[in-house]
């Protein structure tokens, strides 16, 4: 019963040959009713190094705002930027310190460090590296055209490209997604926003 109440959402994150896409649908929804058509689920943690979330979107945006501060703090002690597989270990970190009082999200983190790479977590914050995620309600419906057509060593366009039409197809039959995508890219340059149709 209480599982009717969760908010659903779907994220994607795809590495190509040199940087990594994340996109997310806008919609918030409670149970049957949707609470947001606009929220952002896109978060930029360090300059090379960025995030995406379904669950509980409140818990993404502390955990998004501790990780900033913490990679700041990181990058002055150590006087260099903070790798993507250094943040995704601090974010685990952070949600095992909560697992009696978990924050109910799922994350892909992704980012550059020479490789373009992709960490999945889940709210213990157990750290899955892979070449492409999805995580949501609609994550099965995403994933069969991600395993269909994902490819390595793809180009932007491409990624890009198939990261929306993969949220497009979990918007299709999953009513806890909608209302538009937002994509974040990054690469060799630092990161990038945009939104798609």
């Amino acid at each position: 019963m209480a599982y009717m109440y969760m908010p659903g959402a779907t994220a994607v994150g795809i590495a190509y040959d040199g940087g990594v896409v994340m996109a997310s649908e806008r919609r918030i929804s409670y149970g049957n009713f949707v609470v947001s058509k606009n929220t952002k689920k896109t978060f930029k943690i360090t300059d090379f190094v960025g995030a995406c979330c379904a669950g509980m979107v409140a818990d993404m945006q502390v955990l998004a705002m501790q990780m900033r501060a913490m990679t700041k703090i990181r990058k002055m002690e150590i006087k260099r930027e903070i790798p993507p597989n250094s943040v995704a270990k601090m974010m685990s970190t952070l949600m095992y310190e909560r697992r009696y009082y978990p924050l109910l999200t799922q994350v892909i983190v992704g980012g550059v460090d020479g490789d373009a790479v992709i960490y999945t977590l889940d709210p213990l914050g157990s750290v899955l590296p892979d070449d492409y995620a999805s995580v949501g309600t609609g994550a099965e419906m995403a994933l069969g055209v991600l395993d269909q057509e994902f490819k390595p060593k793809m180009n932007e366009k491409d990624a890009v490209n198939l990261a929306v039409k993969s949220i497009k197809s979990a918007i299709m039959r999953d009513n806890a997604s909608g209302d538009g995508i937002d994509v974040l890219v990054v690469d060799k340059n630092g990161t990038r926003e945009f939104t798609a149709n």
